[in-house]
């Protein structure tokens, strides 16, 4: 059967060609005879048609002797398949096909092989071929390009060629000019001083020919063609011999001959290279200059008509030569002297869309002959350097939108002329391999929408010369600085518009952390800096701080080594072998003795809590881990309800029950006893168990719809200003008795409104009592448990401002068992989790450099002291950096983190963190060594308050003018071309932020357009200031996953392995997607980890045997519109499911809740609107999102 391409439409019968009046054969200008010496002007019409083909078919009879019976071995001449590829002269000569006997018995042309839609106007109609846009030839090859390369079964069925974007859509095609052109004679004989001048479009003047170098001047400015490039990326004519071996991956030849590519419109012809010697082989490796060609802008544009336009192989090159006529035809291509010499052409695949932004296979190596092969020389061609950035230049487009005639993996061949200013120098293939090592590559956006690969994702590495320290540095787990290599000045820094800061977890839960205990701990006289690994030893006995550099003495006990119990090398310390280590603080650490751990439960019983029922979740769960609260002997717990008024419980020695005391003047609150309402929970354990089985029923009744909750708040403070401690709020409504009452503020009809109001508190008497209970060493927590907006913007100051945490429960209700699920285990990690007391942290950093500004919940001591009455191992903190003076003379600065605290067992401590990092003067290594993670941390906490300072759109502006000014700042650090070259480049290290920051923009701390509630808008800005980098990376954008992978892992390994084999096989490593639909699929099974919330997406054609495997069910209409939790399921199946959610929660504070979902769930809208990538009716797609970042940036 015949191939032919899409784009191909023959002219309706009748019809003229134009106003160029040119003949076309294939798409291609008809030729001139050969005899006829002086060519008509440009404006004059050529000899009929009939007329040229005769004379045409009588040179074909010249130039074959002996012509074959058949175009093909064993196919008939009036076969439906197509005839090969065909070569053409400078005029459309075909010395390929066989004369046919009949023509000189008529006087016409030739009975025609080709098939009807290919055969000459005189077979067909005494029309012209157009492109059947408007009648007008043709010059594009996309659409003339002849349907012979798209081969027959014989030929190895090759495919078709990419379409080309630019005329997708039926726009008018430019249309080939006619020049003047020489003979076939004058051709052959000066093939090789010819020099073709190739444009795209009626050319009046053509450039005049470059000045031909001498030979040793080409050998030192050409470079080589790559060695790893395929078959068709020689630049230099090749040996032309009939027995040369056929390049691997072209195509079979027929009879000896190889079938040539038709010559696209405005494209370069060029040879493969031709062998050349060893010596000048190895000395033009060194000098590899070779790039790809850039991309072109995105999905559907056109390819610039800036760039070079890549070779096609196979065809002669344009010669040079001093001989102005030759000009004259610049779309003409040169035969060669045989058709045997002619090398292969492979065309480029169709590759579906989902492989547009993958990454090219690896080409196979060439044949022996080639291998070897010299550069052409630079210029003879007279074509302009590329003016691709080098620094995307490795990047390749899709095979869809390349020029036509271009190979996918071809590369452009190297031009000539004068280096244009700010031209790139073009980067070998050992420099773009020693960039990506040194993770200094770049890539473009634009071109490689699917990011999100395990190249882009790990902490980059901080490098410091030094394998001892870089094995010990502190973990970025603890402690990341946004940079990994310092700037040395401010300006600097300002030049990169990166932000310096640090995002920490000082309290977070390390194993195996070494913990000190001894006489003395070795400081800094002058800093007050904790001895770390970073200093330097000027001897055994003195010591030279790595922040101030002051030389300290050591005292004599550091040189006893306590893991060995021995004396000798003071290298052999912990102090000086961990980054992280915690010391047992001696007495001077102490202002006073340690405190017993103290813990006050506030409940609000007001009606609307008991409708939410959870109280008695909150009694059930405080009851079963009661001992298993941090503590010791002397541990103290206590309780007080409120709703109009606010109740006490009295658990005194001697009473067989709790005794309940209730408060009236709630104006004036007061404790009504001292004693007994704090009670040691070791000694009265029975009263506090039964006290809370009766909570529940002791309100269960009451009716009363107020909440005096400033009045509990008062007393409570009280009761625990003497020791300090932590209070527990449960709150379930607005505050509207007594002080701190407060009003309805939110408008629901304004919820998708693009200015947010009351982000800030409504009063500040919440703030003022968090401030006054952080001066006595108490800290409080915020459970809400809200039916209806309760102004947490407000009430969440009790937290923000004395290093408590803040817990959300929207809309609970008893009956909703997964939310009961989450708060049971939200509840009980906050009870069992350990917890450290009146602590202060202080950050020191390097002489030159200071903290600025803090971000998290506490209070600021002093400029560089932070008060955290209490620390918990799931709070995270923020820091931005300044600078004092330029860091010119260090090489390194360091950062270090101490907080000092009291456990639960009454020890004082002192963790300490040291992290190190690298200085460096050039702003490129500055932009190469960004954390894009960190960035997003402290951008994040940094448009908080932002948005509670100004309003939100300033926030989300703040967001993108970020983005901008960074793509901008490394624009110019890398001397990348100014304006609209519809690129986006970033460096590696920063290639995820503006997906992170199109997160950031689509979630409810930040979002617009989309309806949500203030009370949870709130909450998500608390969360981006407190939470810990890791948690809030999946806060800000989940991890995706096809668990597809698993279960074919676990079905191979059950069948491979036996029953006694005991070691668990490793779970396979499966890539993260992107949040986005075009990921989905109806039979497959996809999980996505939001952090507190993981969601198995359920497609709608699933096996059976699947589903029961892993959900125990056969049919997805078995599942409810709202399931959470797996059940049980005894399978192999389910079980390596289980150990990848194990491994998913395994950094988690508690394991998150399981929402399974199927595909036509009410549920879904739940599953798609944490799909950030795509578009939404508020907000753009990912790729929208480019396109805007890409305009703004100049």
């Amino acid at each position: 059967m015949s191939a032919y391409n899409q784009n191909f439409v023959p002219p309706a019968a009748g019809t003229a060609n134009g106003n160029q009046g040119i003949s076309l054969v294939n798409g291609l200008p008809g030729a001139v005879p050969h005899h006829q010496q002086q060519p008509p002007p440009a404006a004059a019409a050529p000899a009929s048609a009939q007329q040229y083909l005769q004379q045409k078919a009588q040179q074909q009879q010249q130039q074959f002797q002996q012509p074959p019976a058949q175009p093909y071995p064993g196919i008939s001449s009036n076969s439906s398949l197509p005839p090969p590829p065909l070569q053409f002269n400078s005029n459309i000569a075909n010395k390929f096909l066989p004369p046919s006997s009949t023509s000189a018995n008529n006087g016409g042309p030739p009975p025609s092989t080709l098939p009807q839609h290919l055969r000459p106007p005189t077979a067909n109609g005494p029309t012209s071929l157009t492109n059947g846009s408007n009648g007008a030839p043709s010059a594009n090859s996309s659409r003339t390009a002849s349907p012979g390369l798209i081969g027959a079964p014989q030929l190895g069925g090759l495919p078709a060629m990419p379409q080309n974007p630019q005329y997708a859509h039926g726009a008018p095609l430019p249309a080939a000019v006619p020049q003047q052109s020489q003979s076939v004679a004058s051709l052959t004989s000066s093939m090789h001083q010819m020099n073709l001048n190739r444009t795209n479009g009626p050319s009046a003047n053509t450039a005049p020919p470059p000045q031909q170098l001498p030979p040793q001047q080409q050998q030192q400015q050409l470079p080589l063609a790559n060695p790893m490039a395929g078959s068709f990326m020689g630049s230099k004519p090749p040996n032309l011999n009939p027995s040369a071996s056929r390049v691997i991956g072209g195509p079979p030849t027929v009879g000896g001959v190889q079938p040539a590519p038709v010559p696209a419109a405005g494209q370069r012809i060029m040879y493969g290279g031709a062998p050349g010697s060893n010596e000048q082989q190895s000395q033009n490796q060194q000098n590899n200059n070779l790039q790809r060609a850039a991309p072109p802008p995105g999905a559907g544009a056109a390819w610039p008509p800036s760039l070079p336009k890549a070779a096609v192989p196979g065809l002669p090159p344009p010669m040079q030569t001093q001989q102005p006529q030759a000009q004259s035809a610049p779309f003409a291509p040169q035969q060669p002297q045989n058709a045997a010499q002619s090398a292969p052409f492979a065309p480029p695949q169709q590759y579906q869309y989902g492989q547009a932004y993958q990454q090219p296979l690896h080409q196979p190596p060439l044949p022996q002959q080639q291998q070897h092969q010299p550069p052409p020389p630079t210029g003879m061609f007279g074509a302009q350097p590329s003016s691709t950035p080098l620094q995307y230049q490795s990047q390749q487009p899709p095979p869809s939108m390349q020029p036509q005639g271009q190979h996918p993996y071809a590369q452009p061949q190297p031009t000539s002329g004068p280096p244009q200013l700010g031209a790139p120098v073009p980067l070998n293939v050992a420099q773009q391999g020693f960039s990506r090592l040194w993770g200094q590559d770049t890539i473009d956006l634009m071109q490689n929408r699917h990011i999100l690969s395990p190249a882009t994702l790990p902490a980059p590495k901080v490098v410091l010369h030094n394998q001892f320290h870089e094995s010990i540095n502190c973990s970025p787990s603890i402690m990341r600085c946004t940079v990994t290599k310092i700037p040395e000045t401010n300006s600097l820094l300002q030049k990169s518009r990166l932000p310096l800061g640090i995002v920490i977890h000082p309290f977070r839960d390390v194993n195996n952390l070494p913990v000190i205990q001894c006489i003395n701990i070795v400081r800094c006289r002058l800093c007050r800096t904790y001895i770390n690994p970073f200093v330097y030893f000027v001897d055994s006995k003195m010591w030279k701080c790595n922040l101030c550099y002051r030389v300290n003495e050591l005292p004599e006990d550091f040189q006893f080594d306590p893991a060995t119990k021995t004396y000798g090398d003071v290298t052999r310390r912990p102090e000086v072998r961990s980054s992280t280590i915690e010391f047992i603080a001696p007495s001077e650490y102490m202002l006073r003795p340690p405190q017993p751990a103290m813990y006050l439960f506030l409940f609000d019983v007001s009606i609307i809590a008991q409708q939410s029922g959870y109280l008695e979740a909150a009694c059930s769960v405080l009851n079963r881990h009661l001992d298993e609260m941090p503590g010791d002997a002397r541990t103290q717990v206590g309780f007080i309800c409120y709703d109009s008024f606010v109740h006490f419980y009295s658990m005194a020695e001697g009473l067989n029950q709790p005794h309940e005391m209730t408060l009236l003047d709630i104006d004036d609150p007061f404790l009504p006893r001292p004693d007994s309402l704090l009670v040691n929970l070791k000694e009265c354990k029975e009263l506090v168990r039964d006290l809370l089985k009766l909570l529940p029923k002791r309100f269960a009744h009451t009716h009363d719809p107020g909440s005096a909750l400033g009045a509990a708040l008062q007393v409570a403070f009280k009761l625990m200003q003497s020791s300090g401690g932590r209070i527990t709020v449960f709150q379930a409504c607005l505050p509207n008795k007594g002080p701190g009452a407060l009003e309805p503020r939110e408008d629901p009809n304004n919820r998708s409104a693009k200015d947010v109001a009351h982000l800030n508190p409504a009063t500040d008497f919440y703030k003022r009592f968090a401030l006054e209970c952080s001066g006595y060493q108490i800290a409080c927590d915020l459970f809400l448990m809200n039916q209806q907006y309760s102004d947490m913007a407000t009430i969440s100051g009790i937290s923000k401002h004395s290093g408590g945490c803040v817990h959300h429960f929207p809309l609970y209700q008893k009956t909703k068992q997964h939310m009961v699920d989450s708060f049971r285990m939200c509840f009980k990690r906050y009870l069992t989790r350990k917890i450290g007391f009146e602590a202060v942290m202080r950050i020191r950093c390097t002489r030159g450099l200071q903290v600025h500004t803090f971000h998290g919940n506490f209070f600021v001591r002093s400029t560089d002291l932070l008060s955290l009455p209490n620390v918990n191992p799931d709070a995270g903190y923020g820091m931005q950096i300044s600078y004092e003076e330029s860091l010119t003379d260090v090489k390194t600065i360091c950062f270090q983190a101490a907080l000092l605290y009291t456990n639960s067992e009454g020890e004082r401590r002192i963790r300490v963190h040291t992290v190190c990092l690298p200085v460096t003067s050039s702003l490129p290594e500055v932009m190469h060594s960004a954390d894009t993670e960190a960035i997003i941390g402290l951008l994040s906490k940094m448009a908080v308050d932002r948005s509670i300072a100004s309003n939100l759109s300033d926030a989300r502006d703040a967001f993108i003018n970020a983005t901008i000014d960074v793509f901008n700042a490394f624009k110019i650090a890398q001397n990348l071309p100014s304006g609209q070259s519809g690129q986006l480049i970033a460096p590696r290290s920063l290639a995820l932020m503006p997906l992170y920051i199109l997160g950031l923009l689509k979630h409810p701390a930040f979002r617009v357009g989309t309806s949500t509630r203030l009370d949870d808008r709130v909450y998500a800005m608390d969360c981006m200031k407190t939470l810990p980098l890791d948690q809030l990376m999946k806060f800000v954008y989940p991890e995706l996953y096809k668990i597809d992978g698993l279960i074919y892992h676990a079905r191979n390994s059950n069948a491979s392995t036996t029953e006694e084999d005991d070691e668990e096989d490793p779970l396979p490593e499966l890539p993260r997607l992107q949040l986005s639909a075009e990921h989905l699929d109806s039979r497959s099974i996809f999980l996505m980890d939001c952090g507190q919330l993981i969601m198995l997406y359920v497609g709608l054609n699933v096996p059976p045997d699947v589903l029961e495997a892993v959900l125990g069910i056969s049919s997805t209409a078995e599942l409810g519109d709202y399931v959470y939790g797996l059940p049980h399921i005894v399978s192999a199946e389910y079980d390596i499911l289980q150990r990848f959610l194990l491994r998913l929660n395994y950094d988690k504070p508690y394991s998150a809740l399981v929402q399974i979902i199927r595909d036509t769930s009410t549920a879904k809208g739940q599953f798609i609107e944490r799909l950030t990538d795509d578009r939404s009716e508020s907000s753009l797609s990912y790729y929208e999102f480019l396109q805007h970042i890409r305009a703004q940036v100049k």
